[in-house]
């Protein structure tokens, strides 16, 4: 197996392996004996769902998060001078997108390693496909602002970005915030606005919708610890 930085993308909660998982990540996982990961017991359920078969305590974990001080990134990657592959993996979806992932993948481009990034699903991604919003041009924005005042104008600002710059603009909340989040919308965005609600994505109870803000004040779903993506555009 080639010596690399291997990406590996993991479900969206208990969606079955093989619906979103190309059965070539399997393969790379068997050859993988050094792990990064955002969450060492999701990483290790995630695992051994993949390949019943692995001897988890065979294998080596280091955990990146945002408590992981700066100067610990680097040391992760020490197994690649050795020739030894390793694997990135994150607590939902694509590792490094939206994903403290990001920080060893930086170190390892600055350092000249190979970096693989494989096939899985992404939240950001298929809530703008389920949409109906501008795929070419769209912004995703984390988390806003969780002090009122300044979270309206935070949704006025990327409001305006839709019609100015005609881009689609993605964030998301806390999932236990989502329905107040929800509410806030729909007070301060125009009437006309759209906006996608997309929850629990590739998951059994999947829920995606598009409708203009003002229809969202009567048909609010139940969105309480849901992880969902929250896209406006006009």
């Amino acid at each position: 197996m080639e010596t690399a930085l291997y990406l590996i993308p993991v479900t969206l909660g208990d969606t079955p392996h093989e619906r979103v998982l190309p059965e070539y990540n399997r393969e790379v996982v068997r050859g993988i004996r050094h792990f990064i990961v955002e969450n060492l017991r999701t990483a290790r359920r995630f695992l051994k769902r993949a390949d019943p078969a692995i001897d988890i305590d065979a294998l080596h974990f280091s955990e990146l998060n945002k408590h992981t001080p700066p100067e610990a990134v680097a040391a992760m990657l020490s197994p690649l001078a050795e020739g030894q592959p390793v694997g990135v993996l994150s607590e939902a979806g694509c590792p490094a997108v939206a994903d403290p992932g990001a920080d060893v993948v930086a170190v390892a481009q600055r350092k000249g390693l190979r970096v693989v990034p494989l096939v899985g699903p992404s939240s950001i991604l298929l809530a703008v496909m389920a949409s109906g919003f501008n795929g070419q041009r769209f912004a995703f924005h984390g988390y806003l602002p969780i002090e009122v005042d300044r979270r309206t104008r935070r949704i006025k600002e990327l409001e305006a970005r839709i019609y100015a710059e005609d881009e689609t603009q993605l964030f998301i909340e806390t999932p236990y915030r989502n329905e107040r989040l929800l509410e806030e919308i729909v007070r301060t965005c125009r009437p006309s606005t759209r906006l996608c609600v997309a929850a629990n994505v590739t998951c059994a109870d999947e829920f995606i919708r598009t409708r203009p803000v003002k229809e969202w004040a009567h048909k609010a779903p139940d969105l309480s610890h849901r992880p969902t993506i929250f896209a406006l555009y006009k």
